[in-house]
């Protein structure tokens, strides 16, 4: 059929409003898998300390009835451990124009470019609390920092050829994280690396509840076929090839995948190398200052907030977790 000449179509005008929704939504990844499942606590500088208590190793405890010369057991004391905190903050700076106009959303106002810069605040902080990071107590002109979850794991690893393990500044286990692991030669991630780290941490006194994975992880988790592993119950319309659970001989586990591990590249393939396997009551975020956001000074016809928080990691007792490091993609 044709149309009438001078007939006004959609097509000729330029003006009509866009079909946008007024609840903009945002793909971007926002959930902090790590903070939200370990504990929190508060302290009162931006050094803060926590002791450890380790008992000693089992052994042959027979005594002579009526022995009279029982010499002292030696001492059963807390190790001194330490971290630094670190400052986190994002800055907004809104036109008051953009606050009067009629935006899609509104998501150019102020108050919306807030909860965005908090999200974005949560999931930076998330990524550096997973980085194999030392601690650093910074100085004018250096930003303090806090040391990362793989810098602090020592007793239930598992690396590759050549990776080693991080340090501390005082003896045995205490003091704070000086120098941060060592990656080692990539491989595979198999059955039997998680299923010795598990065992490892149940050996040294530990009840790991949690894996936590990036994506490739856990797509090669859920290709394990051993007796330790159980596929989740699905409707029988659907098919699942994901395990979400893990029957380890000592419990089980969830299997977590995180989006903000931290990641190695290698031949232009970006992939997270850490397994972690967590009992997160032995984990807590210290908070100097909780997130908060502060008007800034006025500048002409526009507003500014800061948006910040200061806080570090605390590791109640590194052998309460393992890590699997050094995996590939493969």
């Amino acid at each position: 059929m044709a149309v009438t000449a001078n007939t006004n179509e959609t097509y000729d005008v330029s003006t009509i409003r866009e079909d946008l929704s007024e609840a903009m939504a945002s793909i971007t990844p926002t959930e902090t898998i790590f903070m939200s499942t370990i504990g929190s606590r508060n302290v009162d500088n931006t050094f803060f300390e926590w002791s450890e208590v380790d008992l000693a190793a089992t052994g042959a405890n027979r005594q002579i009835e009526g022995d009279v010369g029982l010499s002292n057991t030696a001492p059963t004391n807390a190790v001194r451990k330490g971290n630094h905190t670190q400052i986190s903050a994002k800055v907004v700076e809104v036109s008051s124009t953009n606050q009067a106009v009629n935006g899609v959303a509104n998501a150019q106002t102020i108050a919306k470019q807030v909860a965005y810069k908090l999200s974005e605040l949560k999931r930076d902080m998330e990524a550096m609390l997973l980085s194999n990071v030392a601690a650093n107590s910074g100085s004018s002109g250096t930003a303090r920092q806090t040391a990362g979850l793989p810098a602090y794991l020592t007793t239930n690893v598992s690396r590759g050829t050549g990776g080693a393990n991080g340090t501390t500044s005082g003896s045995g286990e205490s003091g704070t994280v000086n120098a941060a692991a060592t990656d080692g030669t990539l491989r595979p991630l198999t059955e039997t690396l998680l299923k010795d780290v598990i065992a490892s941490c149940w050996e040294n006194g530990a009840q790991p509840s949690i894996v936590m994975v990036g994506a490739k992880q856990k797509q090669k988790i859920s290709t394990f076929t051993g007796n330790a592993t159980r596929f989740k119950q699905a409707e029988d319309s659907k098919l699942n090839a994901a395990i979400d659970i893990f029957i380890s001989d000592f419990g089980e586990l969830q299997i977590v995948p995180n989006r903000h591990m931290r990641v190695r590249t290698v031949s232009s393939v970006d992939f997270t190398p850490d397994v972690f396997v967590l009992d997160p009551s032995f984990a807590e975020v210290a908070y100097l200052q909780t997130a908060k956001q502060e008007p800034l000074a006025k500048t002409g016809l526009s507003e500014r907030r800061l948006i910040s928080c200061e806080y570090g990691l605390q590791v109640t007792s590194q052998k309460a977790h393992g890590i699997v490091a050094d995996v590939n993609a493969s």
